[in-house]
């Protein structure tokens, strides 16, 4: 008769226990990721959390499925985001968790490059399969409107994705001529659900947005693979700096009508040379990490008729002086552009002024007070000061002779205390001292100081 040993026996059981509790696991485990956690036949309701990264993991089933070019941009997964962190390789974690994508808030942001994607209705109905609702939101192509088209085709701006509670919003770039990206505002149409989403809420649709573009890296985040800016903080900047406003292509064809346009060799000649010069001075100041804004008769143009004035002879550009740099002069002679003139000092009523090629540049620096800000001006002959007052402002992106440029975002009160309500009428006589209705005498400079405060080359 057979002895079996104890022991034997024992472990014999666990070996066989073990199998059947893991092959158990896996059937629970399969059934779930099918069919939803259940217990004795009733549903157990998933945390918002959890309800979130299903839908979000369902959104980027669609993506895959359908090669979306899309990449993160959503504000607070990114700055959830850190150098170390967005190295993490969820694949290695066994069971990840939803820290990056789901946030506290119920949307989730992404951007999709639209030169790399074509339109595939057929993207609808497979989002529809999987429980999403979807609105679509479009508006004019900016690209295809000027003064002689104003009707432009109507192109997809924003999506949203909506399933248990949750949206995913996904913001169209175009690409822009000037060589960068751009995002529409969302506006709805009067027949559209304005429930649909949180719209006061979203990151992106407030305003139209410009962007560089941005270094896309993929990585992957609560274990999935998702494209995300390289330089993380850079593009957050950007964000909060992006606000774009387009030209008045109406109003300037209102303007033309009135004053007709221009179109003699020389004044072709010299908005050539104008933007020749505005680009070089765009190289230039970007090199050195200086922003800048159109001013004066240069942001009248921009802002009346949608490009350079021919009769002003220059372009003028206005500077924070919290952002000079001791360089600048420098920078700009090795660019090609000699020293005109130097008015003033650091500490008040700075002014550059290059000559180009037939064509001079000024460059204006603003000094902030509490109410107001200001730039200076200096009588040369006499060493008079002059002081041109303005409101506060903030800066906007526009676009201008195929370049991506900086305005002020109170583009109306600047030019209106700059050349006063009748800014709309051309006026080609025009007396830096005395013509601005903004312009207050500022004393005069000591003789000592003529030779660091004037120098005229």
């Amino acid at each position: 008769m057979l002895r079996f040993n104890k022991t034997t026996v024992l472990a014999l059981l666990i070996a066989t226990s073990s199998v059947f509790l893991l092959f158990q696991l896996y059937h629970y485990r399969q059934h779930v990721s099918q069919n939803g956690p259940h217990i004795f036949g009733r549903t157990v309701h998933l945390s918002g959390k959890d309800t979130q990264w299903q839908v979000v993991k369902k959104f980027m089933g669609l993506v895959h499925k359908y090669n979306l070019p899309v990449f993160l941009v959503d504000t607070a997964s990114l700055g959830l985001l850190s150098q170390d962190s967005m190295l993490l390789r969820d694949g290695l974690v066994k069971e990840p968790h939803c820290n990056f994508l789901c946030t506290n808030r119920d949307v989730l942001t992404f951007a999709l490059l639209s030169n790399l994607w074509k339109y595939d209705a057929g993207l609808v109905a497979a989002a529809e399969e999987k429980g999403f609702e979807l609105l679509e939101v479009r508006g004019k192509d900016p690209r295809l409107v000027s003064m002689d088209d104003l009707s432009g085709n109507e192109i997809p701006l924003h999506f949203l994705f909506r399933l248990q509670g949750y949206v995913v919003h996904v913001v169209v770039l175009y690409e822009r001529s000037g060589n960068y990206l751009w995002h529409g505002a969302l506006r709805l149409k009067p027949n559209m659900d304005r429930k649909f989403a949180p719209f006061r809420r979203l990151d992106y649709g407030r305003n139209a947005g410009a962007y560089d573009r941005p270094e896309l890296v993929m990585t992957t985040l609560d274990g999935l693979d998702v494209r995300i800016p390289r330089n993380i903080s850079g593009f957050l900047t950007e964000y909060s700096q992006a606000r774009f406003l387009e030209c008045r292509y109406r109003d300037a064809r209102s303007f033309f009508q009135l004053y007709p346009d221009d179109t003699s060799p020389e004044a072709m000649n010299f908005r050539m040379k104008a933007k020749a010069l505005l680009h070089l001075a765009a190289r230039t100041l970007t090199e050195l990490r200086v922003p800048f804004w159109l001013s004066s008769g240069t942001c009248l143009g921009w802002f009346r008729q949608c490009s350079i004035i021919s009769y002003s002879k220059d372009v003028d550009l206005g500077i924070w002086i919290k952002d000079y740099r001791h360089d600048i002069t420098q920078a700009f002679q090795k660019a090609g552009l000699p020293l005109k003139h130097k008015f003033g000092k650091v500490e008040d009523s700075l002014e550059l002024s290059f000559q180009g090629l037939d064509v001079k540049l000024d460059i204006f620096f603003f000094y902030e007070e509490t109410d107001i800000v200001w730039n200076g001006g200096t009588q040369a002959k006499s060493g008079k000061k002059f002081k041109y007052v303005f409101p506060k402002f903030t800066l906007c992106w526009t676009e201008l002779m195929d370049l991506k440029v900086r305005v002020p975002c109170e583009t109306l009160d600047y030019v209106s205390a700059n050349y006063g309500p009748s800014w709309n009428t051309p006026v080609k006589t025009w007396d830096w001292k005395s013509s601005p209705p903004n312009v207050q005498d500022n004393g005069v400079w000591p003789v000592r100081d003529w030779d660091e405060v004037i120098q005229v080359y």
